[in-house]
């Protein structure tokens, strides 16, 4: 079975086990040469450990039922996304409406601000320039095509 073929596999079965509880999606899967296969999951109200251990163990099962590692050797995580990783999908775009984000644009300029929408093509941002009293509140709108990432910024 090819890397390919061996991906769509997984995430079929992923997505067969998410069925059943749609709070929870697929951010990214991957597999290493050594057939170490990494699964990302994430939900519209984040993810438990609790939930993670309970979908590895199902899908650990799933993957070895199909035969998708013929030779049989294989490692499954499943975790959700750490702090700092990109967003990579519209639901996880959603989930952190309220948030400050830090968006690299595909011309490698920066911006940093609140996400208040987002929308099927683009999200906006609050972003305040300027420091003191000459601070201004502003809100960017900025089309999905244009984001190279964006990713949660923890502010304390």
């Amino acid at each position: 079975m090819s890397v390919n073929t061996q991906l769509n596999t997984i995430e079929l079965l992923v997505n067969g086990l998410l069925q059943d509880e749609p709070e929870y999606f697929l951010v990214q899967l991957r597999i290493k040469p050594t057939n170490n296969v990494k699964v990302f999951l994430d939900g519209d109200k984040g993810i438990s450990i609790e939930k993670c251990i309970y979908f590895n163990r199902k899908l650990y099962k799933l993957i070895e039922e199909a035969n998708v590692f013929s030779e049989g050797d294989f490692s499954l995580e499943v975790s959700s996304p750490g702090v700092g990783e990109p967003l990579l999908s519209h639901r996880q775009y959603a989930k952190n409406i309220g948030r400050f984000v830090e968006i690299i644009f595909k011309d490698e300029s920066k911006k940093e601000g609140k996400l208040i929408l987002v929308n099927e093509d683009d999200i906006i941002i609050e972003h305040i320039k300027g420091k003191g009293k000459k601070a201004i509140t502003e809100q960017i709108e900025v089309p999905f095509s244009n984001i190279k990432t964006t990713t949660v910024q923890i502010k304390f």
